[in-house]
């Protein structure tokens, strides 16, 4: 049966340090027991009921470009119906104010939010906070003077693998469940979950229905946020991921604030460091991100980073690959100088970089295009260093990107993504949105698109 990355719509878990070497030779040694951990810990952790109405057709044809046509909004099949789609998740108090952290996607698209404590009272809830690019979400419930345990925020960089964890949180919708387990491992930085990939793997038990639980440490803190499991059927077999305090702590400030996310941007983009690459640059392991590119007067550029360095450390934290020096640097605040450590010439030189917002020049100039031709229905911006930020793009990538593909639409038959360069139309360049739309404007009888995606380019040729 094919493997797959399950997202968990209730509470994962993490655990700390390890303990007995022997076993027990008393009755007090047997009687240990993670009891107090969870009585501490548990009373934080909450349930969290999303709720939203959607509109189905009560046809498959309704929706159909090709009816659609004839019939327009007149279908002959009958008139829209509504459908009331409930999602259960979990939730940690992280504040006595009634500030609750959870998962994204718990919470995506929610018309109505209702959170559920253990001890079973219910607070309607409001999001203050949704990131879909780390998935975390950060609600708001009042208290109306109530006293509301919470869940003290812990070090995650503390962790290490080994250590033993509790993951708390409702899984299948049975009831606040708690299971034991050990850190599998840290820095996991392959798994497609979210934009900022560091993640805490566990081997305790987390089902769907934990996302957005709390992953507790030995001393009864927060250090990590349940997010996903690895599965070949849908239930835990061991594999579960938490999204780290060190990247919640940033989102959670940001939503106490009010601000907007303003996050850290070096100005580099790297490759991951391989056994030959490792050698030829005289480091003792491959570690670290080699770095391809920098942007012109970026923080890295003022750092002094070239080409062909590795970054193997920021901020006090070792650097794997390039996922987790982006992971890394998205943790570390804007304005303040952070250390940097980097691997040229067979020897490390530390140098200080102070980290900005990524730029938004050139304005991004956000369109839609409509009409008959092969690009209607695509959404298309200028490429900045900021959208390469969000996109994944290289970090002196010019031109323009596709945001968006409608649904049903010209472009998306054609095969158009969210991400792919624009690079030319019938041999025209496309150094920004305006020239795009010229070239569009000026029509043709068949038209060939210039594509770049993952690197490659290729051409699409449509026929008029």
């Amino acid at each position: 049966m094919k493997k797959a990355l399950i997202w968990l719509t209730v509470a994962a878990a993490c655990l700390g340090p390890a303990v007995a070497q022997t076993a027990p030779r008393s009755r007090e040694a047997i009687r240990l027991s993670f009891a107090p951990i969870v009585k501490q810990a548990a009373p934080a952790v909450v349930n969290v009921f999303s709720r939203r109405v959607v509109r189905t057709s009560a046809s498959p044809f309704a929706d159909d470009p090709f009816f659609r046509r004839f019939f327009g909004n007149r279908s002959p099949f009958g008139l829209p119906q509504e459908r009331v789609q409930n999602s259960l998740g979990s939730g940690v108090i992280i504040d006595p104010d009634g500030l609750i952290v959870t998962n994204h996607h718990v919470i995506q698209e929610a018309q109505e939010i209702t959170v559920v404590l253990s001890d079973r009272r219910e607070f309607e809830a409001k999001v203050l906070r949704s990131d879909e690019r780390t998935d975390l979400a950060v609600l708001k419930i009042d208290q109306k003077g109530e006293r509301l345990p919470t869940l003290e925020l812990g070090d995650s960089d503390a962790l290490q693998v080994g250590d033993l964890v509790l993951a708390i949180g409702n899984p299948f919708g049975v009831g606040q469940t708690v299971t034991s387990g050990i850190v599998s491992g840290l820095a996991r930085t392959a798994i497609g979950i979210s934009d900022f990939r560091s993640f805490i793997q566990t081997d305790a038990a987390i089902n769907p229905g934990n996302s957005g639980g709390a992953l507790v440490d030995v001393d009864g803190k927060l250090v990590g946020i349940n997010t996903a499991i690895y599965s070949r059927s849908g239930g835990s077999i061991g594999i579960g991921f938490a999204i780290p305090t060190s990247m919640v702590r940033a989102v959670v400030e940001g939503a106490k604030t009010g601000k907007l996310i303003a996050r850290a941007w070096l100005g580099a983009t790297g490759q991951p460091v391989t056994a030959e690459i490792a050698q030829a640059a005289g480091l003792d392991r491959p570690r670290g991100a080699l770095v391809k590119e920098v942007v012109a007067e970026s923080p890295a550029a003022q750092a002094g980073i070239r080409p062909g360095d590795v970054i193997v450390a920021i901020g006090g934290h070792e650097v794997d690959d390039p996922e987790d020096l982006r992971f890394r640097v998205a943790t570390l605040p804007v304005g303040a100088p952070a250390r940097l450590a980097f691997w040229r010439g067979g020897k490390q030189q530390d140098v200080s970089a102070t980290l900005v917002t990524p730029p938004e020049t050139p304005p991004r100039d956000t369109q839609t295009l409509e009409g008959k031709h092969p690009l209607a229905g695509v959404t298309v911006s200028n490429i900045n260093p900021a959208l390469a930020e969000e996109l994944s793009l290289d970090a002196n990538q010019h031109g323009v990107v596709v945001n968006d593909v409608r649904d049903g639409s010209y472009a998306q038959r054609i095969g158009l993504q969210k991400g792919d360069v624009l690079v030319s139309l019938n041999s025209k360049s496309l150094p920004n949105v305006a020239a795009l739309r010229q070239a569009v404007t000026a029509g043709g009888s068949s038209w060939t698109l210039s594509v770049k995606r993952g690197g490659q380019v290729t051409s699409i040729t449509v026929r008029g």
